[in-house]
């Protein structure tokens, strides 16, 4: 199966604009009218519904932040009446209070329906077992990745996180061919099957990992991919705007955002005037379609860069690419921007160190301090002091071209840093500790 809805994947981008025009100016006006929240925003902005005359003219629109969903927490900015709504999901909120969503039941389906695209498109369908390894219940990966896998006639192991032994046990007694999870915990799970006496790659049927809900490098997949003996896609999406939504393809050159459901921009986040294709900037995501709790121009905050031009796939809709930070994810050390991301990138291209690291930020004197923890890998450890030394030298060289600053290194043994089940906890900062 080439494409789930060919009518609408590979519609012509003329066609897709006006589609995406028609959509946005029922969304202004359905919002003017019914949400006080966004009326006010309008109204403060001096734009009216009839001042969008072209897709261009989102931009007189005002930006949604995640602090709005926060100070009208919880229910505050949905628009469709209690009657209607089918399901809450709700962020972790460990940055903040949490955020509150809601959905009527062409919400869900419309999620449906786009995980159904999306895993179509990287090659998912009936005969597959996709065993879903993110959380089920308050966060929305699990059970968005699971309808939408239902969808496509594929089987669906609903193992959620935790219980990683059984899990690979499953994983070998049900054929699974397909896992989704976060890219860490699948590295974990390398590591835990090893530990077992099972190889991944020799002694189970996967061949396909959807990997997301953290940023992850290039290199770390090529890792993925070659240890584990699978194609790795990737895929995108928030709690706010639904949770997992878009995925890669098998062309693997970004994930593609599917325009009658959403309409993007990248901006540059500093400005917030707008960036072409390959530039990167903050991603801004209108929901083109969502009932309970319409977006506008959301402000995601996560750093990437996309192509508005027609896939070798077929589909017609724009691709982003692998997300490579966030704003707010930013360290300054010594008046140098620094992402983890680049962190991740430096390390994951030495091959004498293992796929786990730690950021630890601090202040010392009026000066940042940054060290990074490395884990080396199982087949360079060495009791030799001289050879962790030059593995050591070697990491701060690699860090500090690749930065351009200098950070100090400590090599740690196998299996000492923390791993997790969910999202990798890559930093802390003790700075304003």
């Amino acid at each position: 199966m080439r494409s789930w809805d060919p009518r609408i994947e590979e519609m012509p981008r003329e066609d897709l604009q006006r589609l995406q025009y028609r959509l946005l100016k029922t969304l202004v006006y359905r919002l003017y009218s019914f949400s006080p929240f966004y009326h006010e925003r309008m109204r403060a902005g001096g734009v009216h519904p009839d001042d969008i005359r072209t897709l261009g003219d989102i931009r007189k629109l005002p930006f949604m932040v995640k602090r709005d969903l926060r100070d009208n927490y919880p229910d505050k900015l949905f628009v469709s009446g209690p009657d209607d709504l089918v399901r809450y999901h709700v962020s972790s909120g460990t940055t903040g209070k949490p955020t509150v969503v809601g959905y009527t039941q062409q919400d869900l389906n419309n999620w449906t329906t786009s995980l159904a695209r999306g895993l179509v498109s990287c090659g998912l369908g009936r005969g597959d077992v996709l065993q879903v390894s993110y959380g089920y219940g308050l966060f929305t990966g699990g059970l968005g990745l699971h309808y939408g896998a239902e969808r496509i006639g594929a089987t669906v192991l609903p193992t959620s996180v935790g219980n990683t032994e059984r899990q690979i046990e499953l994983m070998q007694d049900l054929h699974t061919t397909a896992i989704a999870c976060t890219p860490s915990y699948l590295l974990h799970m390398g590591e835990v099957a090893e530990k077992m006496g099972v190889s991944i790659r020799d002694d189970t049927g996967l061949r396909m990992g959807i990997l997301g809900a953290e940023p992850w490098s290039d290199t770390m997949k090529q890792r993925i991919e070659e240890w584990l003996g699978i194609r790795a896609y990737d895929i995108y999406g928030t709690s706010e705007l639904s949770g997992p939504m878009f995925c890669e393809c098998t062309e693997q050159k970004g994930f593609h955002v599917w325009g009658d459901l959403a309409y993007i921009e990248i901006l540059d986040p500093e400005t917030g005037e707008p960036l072409g294709p390959g530039e990167k900037g903050e991603l801004v995501v209108t929901m083109l379609q969502k009932e309970a709790l319409p977006m506008i121009r959301y402000r995601i905050g996560d750093i990437t860069s996309y192509d508005d031009g027609v896939c070798s796939c077929g589909r017609t809709h724009p691709r982003v690419q692998r997300i490579s930070g966030r704003v707010d994810d930013m360290l300054i050390i010594r008046g140098i921007n620094v992402f983890p991301s680049q962190i991740e990138y430096a390390l994951m291209g030495i091959p004498q160190v293992g796929q786990h690291f730690q950021i630890i930020v601090d202040r010392k004197g009026a000066l940042d301090d940054m060290l990074v923890q490395v884990e080396v890998s199982r087949e360079s450890f060495s009791d030799k002091i001289t050879d962790l030394m030059a593995i050591r030298k070697g990491v701060e060289h690699k860090l500090r071209n690749t930065l351009n600053v200098a950070v100090n290194v400590e090599l740690v043994e196998p299996g000492s840093l923390p791993r997790f089940e969910g999202k990798a906890k890559r930093v802390i900062d003790r700075r304003n500790l």
